[in-house]
């Protein structure tokens, strides 16, 4: 099938398997761009919103949290690195649960990461709509459904000026963490501010000790944590439209330790010994109640509007991975044959424009509890994710298994490590579902994962059966 035929929607039955998901992508998306999305990917709500609720539950012992979870993504990271240089391709996470593991585990995992954007996309618009209201007492719902049309609108560009506009986003949040951290160190080591007298090291664990809730409050952030990290799988979904994915996306990936370290670590690290935990509350971001802390007025307003664009652009990161799901799902002839079109500039439109109207329901969740709207999102949006994650390691180990074998090339980009590192990083995932069951909160999830696992199990089924013939239903 030509990109032509794609880009006119022409593809439909047996055909459409083979055509690659990234035919008929531009190639826009340079290095510099990479590795902003890559950084920034993320730093998004889960650090400057959810690690409030986060450093009530655990206290400093937080950043231990983030430490071993950061090494866990960055296991995640390097199993995607090896299967991305053995296949560079946009559907990365579908296309290697319909290769290693057939076509029904293609279908579930496109559709599964396609409805964790949708999903993340109401819960970064939720969190956007929520910093608002550090300025203005206006309703959340209007500040989310006024975000929502203005993200959309961004997405009908071309993908270089995508990439350009993420990598100024993601410029801003990196420069604001970073002046964050100096302002903390001059604060600890001049002791300028409301809080000079008081900041210190110490605070780490003098506040009732390192683990002020216990070890059992530690593990019941986990999911929080995680929740953090999702969005850094995102290079993955920038393959087909990187100039360079062999030379770029291992650059990518290999920045996962630092700015784990920094970013993470390091940020909460200067937090907690400037102001002590027991100072934070839920659903306020730690950053800008630190610089209310100190006194620091301008500097919390600064904060908020970083945090801010944070979440604006992981949202319309979101919107950019949709359209690219949904468009690998319909050419592999496992969604609407409509996904397969491209505009001239090479954009998804139908595919970014339904999910774009999904992300409307956030206006509705902000509307019916303004006040619980985010931990409702965050819960599904941290299974989901997860399942991703869990593909991409299942993946790894087949493939692996299969290149030792002299089935597969080797690839160039080996995961350091595994498969031990693929089955450890399983298990801390299984770790975290866990604590999610337990946690009264997150439990919600669990419950709404079989409910869609079934309507994904189902739909198979009638699509299989009114296309017997289909090569997508077909194991490879």
């Amino acid at each position: 099938m030509t990109s032509a035929q794609v880009d006119n929607g022409q593809a439909d039955g047996p055909e459409a398997v083979d055509a690659p998901a990234g035919e008929g992508y531009q190639r826009g998306l340079g290095a510099r761009q990479i590795q902003m999305i890559a950084i920034g990917g993320a730093i998004g709500t889960g650090l400057f919103l959810g690690a409030g609720k986060a450093i009530d539950r655990a206290g400093p012992s937080l950043i231990l949290a983030y430490a071993i979870a950061g090494l866990v993504i960055f296991f995640i990271m390097r199993a995607l690195g090896e299967l991305l240089m053995y296949r560079p391709v946009s559907g990365s996470f579908s296309e290697y649960a319909r290769e290693f593991l057939g076509p029904f585990f293609g279908f579930v995992t496109g559709w599964t990461y396609w409805l964790f954007w949708v999903v993340t996309g109401i819960t970064e618009v939720t969190a956007a709509a929520t910093y608002m209201t550090y300025w203005w007492d206006i309703p959340q719902w209007l500040s989310a459904l006024v975000f929502t049309v203005i993200l959309y609108g961004a997405n009908l560009i071309s993908v270089k000026l995508f990439g350009e506009l993420e990598f100024w986003f993601s410029m801003v949040k990196v420069t604001a963490i970073l002046g964050m951290i100096l302002i903390c160190a001059g604060v600890l080591t001049v002791g300028f501010s409301d809080a000079g007298d008081t900041a210190t090291v110490a605070n780490l664990w003098n506040d009732g000790g390192f683990f002020p809730q216990g070890i059992g409050g530690t593990l019941m952030t986990l999911q929080i944590v995680m929740f953090a990290f999702l969005a850094v799988e995102l290079v993955g979904v920038t393959a087909g439209e990187s100039k360079d994915p062999k030379t770029v996306l291992p650059k990518a990936i290999n920045t996962v330790p630092w700015r784990i370290a920094v970013f993470y670590v390091g940020a909460l690290i200067m937090i907690l010994s400037v102001v002590p935990w027991s100072t934070f509350k839920p659903g306020v971001s730690p950053f800008v109640a630190a610089f209310e802390q100190m006194g620091l007025g301008i500097g919390a307003a600064i904060v908020n509007f970083v945090v801010l664009t944070a979440a604006l652009s992981s949202c319309n990161s979101g919107m950019y991975s949709t359209g690219r799901m949904l468009r690998d799902l319909a050419v592999n002839g496992q969604g609407p044959k409509a996904f397969t079109r491209l505009t001239k500039n090479g954009l998804p439109l139908i595919g970014t424009t339904f999910s774009a109207a999904l992300m409307l329901v956030g206006v509705w969740i902000n509307y019916q509890w303004p006040g619980d709207a985010f931990n409702y999102v965050v819960s599904f949006a941290t299974i989901s994710g997860m399942w991703a994650w869990i593909m991409i390691l299942i993946c790894q180990i087949r493939f692996r298994a299969k290149a030792d074998r002299g089935e597969l090339p080797q690839s160039s980009f080996k995961a350091p490590g595994a498969p031990f590192t693929s089955w450890f990083a399983l298990a801390f995932i299984g770790l975290v579902i866990i604590m999610m069951a337990i946690d009264k909160d997150a439990r919600i999830s669990l419950y709404c994962a079989p409910l869609w696992g079934l309507i994904l199990g189902v739909s198979y089924l009638v699509l299989r059966s009114r296309n017997p013939d289909n090569k997508a239903f077909a194991k490879r």
